[in-house]
């Protein structure tokens, strides 16, 4: 920013190497530096172009491949972390239930502590056979509901005696 009679608009005269009284900058020929040899690389400086030899775009190329390639892979990996945390959820779910009707707890109440502890949308089944009580829990993959398997988890408890009470194999 200097003025046609040879000074800077601040008033400094125009003699000053790297800048003015009032902070301007001189600007240097690109590629060179305050010692004055030249930065660029020994190709720029060689040819003036960069990028230009034969396989000037290839890594444009690559990366257009690959990135795709690397988003679906991470999408893959945090959908199977989300499996494993449906599963962990069954495994939960199926043995608080479990343990809940081997308590003796009613149906209805074993049916409410599981479905509390399973993923959304979880099947929750309860039997009892011969002294011992199954929970089994089901639910569909997160995420990608169409695919071919489920999550499943199922605990087995033996029945727990309530106070005061005969055992089941002494009633009959």
């Amino acid at each position: 920013m200097r003025d046609t009679r040879g000074r800077s608009r601040c008033g400094a005269p125009q003699g000053e190497t790297d800048g003015d009284a009032c902070g301007e900058r001189r600007s240097r020929p690109h590629g060179r530096s305050d010692s004055g040899t030249d930065s660029r690389s020994d190709s720029e400086a060689d040819d003036g172009k960069s990028g230009s030899g034969p396989d000037g775009g290839f890594v444009t190329a690559e990366t257009a491949v690959v990135l795709p390639v690397l988003v679906v892979f991470a999408m893959a990996l945090v959908w199977g972390l989300l499996v494993v945390a449906a599963q962990i959820q069954c495994v939960d779910a199926a043995r608080t239930g479990a343990r809940a009707a081997a308590r003796q707890d009613p149906a209805d109440a074993v049916m409410e502590v599981a479905r509390e502890a399973a993923p959304r949308g979880a099947r929750v089944t309860v039997s009892r056979e011969a002294g011992l009580v199954r929970v089994v829990v089901v639910a569909a993959p997160p995420v990608l509901h169409g695919l071919p398997f489920e999550v499943r988890e199922e605990a087995v408890a033996s029945t727990e005696q309530t106070a005061g009470t005969a055992p089941p194999e002494a009633r009959s």
